[in-house]
């Protein structure tokens, strides 16, 4: 039994501890940006797929990550090498590349609202990673929200009759949602929940990542039903190192289980070194600030320039989180 199963079973069942808490490093974005995507060498050029992976290697060596999502085209090449069969670190791939996150240079898909799209096979999956990610916006708009959900349906029954697991992404689309009175965040938990409430518990996705929109709204989800559905947080976007940090203590606290962390969404100097920073926001309940701290520290020690200096990268700058920050943090 991989640790993730140990962890899941131990939430569902409400004992729940810190150690529990499930952190997914995502290196998927060859299928978001492609040659872009593994960033410059120091004279300009782009770093190549092998260089992309070197991350991936050393976040599953240091043990920090439960979760390690990457392409298929990754996930073969470290199914060959065996590294996974060395680690209790689980593989998984991205099972769907909707369009919204094709962000090539000169690109213009993410202007608009996402089309469903898959370009890994499934039964080409299954021999490298038995646990992928399927993700989905949802629109308010009737002919898409459709076309989305029946795409996802197809998805299950075929990833159901192979027995590939799944967890599953709502993030948030990045153009505007007209939600007449309600607030966006409860919109998207009213959907999605409605969405789920029709799926069998062997369609599942094994836990549900969403953005986070303050405490009520992630209790709400929390809450809903805990012992059949297990929910998190998607990688953070936006602010400092503190602000990924605060945002990762408050859903925590508010009942989110898992959470993501990638590159692609937030720049920092060292992977291994911001994984650890968030273990110790959940494991040892170090706070936003003094974690912060220690990961500046952490980049001193490994020789590594700071992107910010550290008077910066410990500000609060995100409005949600300054308002539901509490004193611990």
């Amino acid at each position: 039994m991989r640790r993730i199963d140990e962890k899941l079973a131990k939430i569902a069942r409400g004992r729940y501890g810190p150690r529990d808490f499930i952190l997914t490093f995502c290196k998927d974005a060859d299928l978001i940006r492609g040659c872009s995507a593994a960033g410059r060498l120091p004279d300009g050029r782009l770093r190549s797929a092998p260089d992309y992976r070197a991350d991936m290697r050393r976040v599953i060596e240091s043990d920090l990550a439960d979760i390690v999502l990457t392409s298929l085209s990754s996930a073969e090449v470290f199914s060959e090498e065996g590294i996974y069969a060395r680690s209790n670190v689980t593989p998984a791939v991205r099972l769907s590349d909707n369009t919204d996150i094709w962000l090539v240079r000169g690109g213009r898909y993410a202007l608009f609202p996402a089309l469903p799209f898959r370009s890994s096979r499934l039964e080409n999956v299954r021999p490298v990673a038995n646990l992928g990610l399927y993700a989905l916006n949802f629109y308010n708009d009737i002919d898409i929200d459709h076309a989305t959900l029946r795409a996802y349906t197809e998805f299950r029954e075929q990833a159901t009759a192979i027995g590939l697991r799944h967890f599953l992404r709502v993030a948030d689309p990045p153009i505007p949602v007209d939600t007449l009175e309600a607030e966006y965040a409860a919109y998207r938990n009213d959907v999605l929940t409605r969405s789920l409430s029709g799926i069998a518990r062997k369609e599942r996705p094994l836990f549900i990542e969403v953005g986070y929109h303050g405490p009520r709204a992630m209790e709400e989800l929390a809450d809903w039903d805990p012992a059949r559905v297990i929910f998190g947080l998607t990688g953070c976007g936006e602010g400092t190192t503190r602000d990924c940090l605060e945002r990762l203590a408050q859903a925590e606290r508010h009942g989110a289980r898992v959470a993501s962390f990638s590159r692609a969404d937030f720049q920092c100097e060292d992977p291994v070194l911001m994984m650890r920073a968030m273990r110790r926001v959940v494991r040892e309940g170090v706070s936003s600030l003094e974690a912060a701290q220690a990961y500046h520290g952490d980049l001193e020690k490994a020789g590594l320039t700071p992107l910010r200096p550290l008077k910066e990268d410990i500000e609060l700058t995100v409005p949600l989180l300054s308002r539901n920050q509490t004193r611990a943090a």
